[in-house]
């Protein structure tokens, strides 16, 4: 009788929902307006993030346009040459409570060198900012610096197609990768990334994208798994035929001294070469 009750009492919030239906985009993210939050925040939220000597000159001529950016959203921004720093905080004319987690993000692409005009483009809805820190997967510098040097491609054309494939933006700088640009891009383009400084080429991650941009395309493939069309890379350790190096024979100690080398004269003294007469000789 338990178990029945509990069926039950599971089918009773299991009704139908007539306004639920399938022209209805649940993943849509709705545009947040200023009715929704009327009042101002009960308290300030505040973020300071450092940026490097060079960067200095750009900042102190892009900064009018940060503030004048930010001051749509409600935040204001602190530029500070003494400490090296920046700072973003909420005023009380800011209305949507994640502004200031996007102006963080804005002031930490600045620091990485990633230039204004593409910064901005993080206070819109549905973009995102991933900082990748590559500095510490590999020991070795050269390694280091070659694997990098991968992702940049001949004439940045790798970098070209992970950003068109992924549709989102790239900036490899130093010791770390700033990426811009949708939540699913960002995640493919991590992988891409780490994969990359495990040694394995972008290559094949860029392979494996633009087949299933191809198989998107197809209705028919929606609901099928796609792993028969994917190609799957195996490492291969070709160990190259090791040289047979033959150990010396140790030499047998002797106290006699090696026997003289014997002359011209003496061998032919042993053939009997030497008492021939000159006619005989030449012949």
């Amino acid at each position: 009788m338990a178990e029945n009750d509990t069926k039950k009492g599971n089918k009773r919030y299991r009704k139908d929902k007539p306004w639920d239906t399938d022209d209805i985009d649940h993943w849509k993210i709705e545009e947040f307006k200023p009715e929704h939050c009327p009042g101002p925040f009960l308290e300030e939220s505040s973020f300071a993030t450092l940026f490097p000597k060079y960067r200095e000159k750009y900042l102190r001529e892009v900064w009018p346009h940060v503030t004048r950016a930010l001051h749509k959203h409600g935040i204001a921004c602190e530029l500070n040459l003494i400490e090296g720093s920046m700072t973003v905080k909420t005023t009380r004319k800011a209305h949507d409570p994640y502004a200031i987690l996007k102006a963080r993000d804005l002031i930490k692409l600045l620091s990485r060198s990633v230039p204004f005009p593409q910064a901005v483009k993080i206070m819109e809805d549905g973009i995102a900012c991933d900082i990748i820190k590559i500095g510490n997967l590999t020991r070795n510098k050269e390694r280091f610096v070659k694997r990098r040097q991968r992702l940049m491609g001949p004439n940045g054309n790798t970098l070209k197609a992970i950003e068109l494939l992924t549709k989102c933006y790239m900036m490899v700088q130093g010791n770390t990768v700033s990426a811009m640009g949708p939540y699913t891009g960002l995640k493919e383009l991590r992988r891409i990334v780490l994969d990359c400084m495990k040694n394995i080429h972008p290559i094949y991650h860029i392979k494996e994208l633009m087949i299933k941009r191809e198989l998107a395309k197809d209705p028919k493939l929606a609901t099928e798994s796609w792993d028969r069309f994917l190609p799957h890379f195996k490492k291969k350790n070709v160990r190259s035929a090791k040289k047979v190096v033959e150990k010396p024979k140790k030499k047998v100690y002797t106290p006699f001294p090696p026997a003289p080398v014997k002359s011209k004269i003496d061998l032919q003294l042993e053939s009997g070469e030497y008492f021939l007469k000159n006619k005989p000789k030449a012949k």
